[in-house]
This record gives structure tokens, sequence and C-alpha cells, in this order.
């Protein structure tokens, strides 16, 4: 099913703290950190395809899939332009059919969070570890339970650059929060107004652990944001790595 429609057109401009370059090095680092070689990888979630644009400029053998064709649209374009050939594909997280397999997979900017549903999760892994050779890296990061209860919790924030105003809106019950983003972009004088709807739900690491070692992976290690080190009490995000095992 597409969606993030209004937010494809968006992103980029509302993500300019994502920190891709810091990202990309860090799946370099990891790899290295844990004997891997990156081989055929996976840019799961890949929205506009920043990070699986950097992954390719750095010889990278990587293809992106991604649920919404809008923002699909957004990565070939941005491919294009920078004069790479890379295949993406439209594919929902929880639903893999992949044309090869994997060496390695990479799921970041709390991407798996947008799976509210436990079994949905179950599924992704479930997914990736199918198509993944023995030994390959899986690495995504995740939304923490205290950014969804403290920070995200029903605050609302406001986001503005040169391109777009950004009203984010956020109602959060146990771990579930649905976020409501409304954007207005001025034309000629006047400010046009879309909106998005969309949910995340933060998971427990011993939630996690469980369904990677369902899925057949090793967790190698959790880790704060961009580091390997150990998360503190206040992390918002993590970073697990899991390898696949034999």
């Amino acid at each position: 099913m597409d969606s993030y429609s209004s937010f494809a057109e968006y992103y980029d401009a509302l993500m300019e703290d994502a920190r891709y370059p810091e990202r990309c090095q860090y799946l370099f680092d990891a790899a290295e950190k844990f004997g891997h070689t990156l081989g055929k990888t996976l840019d799961l979630a890949c929205g506009t395809g920043s990070l699986t644009l950097l992954l390719a400029e750095r010889g990278v053998d990587v293809f992106g899939a991604d649920g919404s064709v809008d923002m699909l649209s957004e990565a070939m374009r941005k491919s294009l332009d920078a004069g790479q050939h890379i295949l993406f594909v439209c594919q929902e997280m929880q639903a893999l059919e992949l044309p090869q397999p994997l060496d390695t997979c990479v799921c970041t900017l709390d991407s798996l969070n947008h799976l509210v549903d436990k079994n949905d999760v179950q599924a992704a892994f479930n997914g990736v570890s199918r198509y993944m050779n023995p030994g390959g890296l899986f690495l995504f990061d995740m939304n923490t339970v205290y950014k969804h209860r403290e920070v995200l919790a029903d605050n609302v924030f406001v986001l503005e650059n040169e391109r777009v105003f950004c009203v984010w809106q956020n109602f959060t019950e146990d771990n579930l929060t649905e976020i409501s983003l409304d954007f207005f972009e001025e034309q000629n004088g006047a400010y046009y107004r879309s909106s998005e709807d969309f949910s995340e739900r933060a998971y427990a690491d011993g939630e996690i652990r469980e369904m990677l070692q369902s899925a057949g992976f090793e967790t190698l290690g959790c880790y704060g944001d961009l580091t390997f080190e150990p998360p503190q009490a206040d992390e918002q995000r993590v970073i697990y790595i899991a390898r696949k095992l034999k």
C-alpha cells in the first residue's frame, strides 16, 4: 500500500539533521568491527534514497526497497541526477520478495517503528533472514521507549525552513504514537496546506532480541545512535547489529 505521499515531497527538506554521511560511515565501521564484507547490500525502507546514494558512491553494490511509490520516485530522480543507476524496488518491509540474496541489510531512521504490529516486525525480520546469506549482517535502528514516552509524548513540534513550514503533532498512549503532520508551503504569496498521518510503536529491547533470534539472527550488539557504546537511559535512538546464523 502506497503511503507518505505528502511527506515524500518534503522529506529531504525536513531531514537536514539526519546525518546521512555519518550513518554511511557507521556502516563501514560496523562491517570492519565485526570482520564483515558488505557485498550485496539492501537499504530497506530507503525513503528518498539519500543513504542508498551515498553507499553507491562509495562503491557498495546496493539497492533500495520502500513501500512508497512517491518516496521511490524521489530516490530514482536523485540517483539519475547523480549519474548512478541504482535499482529501487517497491516492497513493504513485512512482505519482502527480493531478486537476489543479501550479504548486508541496513534499515535506518526508525523505519521499523512504523510497523506498529509486532507480528509485522517479526515478518520483516523473517524476510531479511530468508534472503540473507549465512554470516550476513543486519544493521538497523529504532526509536526507544524513552523517546516515545518522554520526548514525543503528546507534544507538538514546529519545523521550518526555506521550503516548508511543518506542524508535527503527537498523540501517545503506552508505546504507540499517532503522528499528524501538516505542511504549509508558500506559493506566490499564498500558503497551501497538505497533511500526512501515520503511527509509530516503540519496542522493548527484550522484544527486539527475541524477534531477531526467532528469525535466525544472533544479536552482536545494541548501541547508542552512531556509537559503539551501550545506550544511555535517555537514549532516543538505538542501533542493533545482528548476524545471520549459519
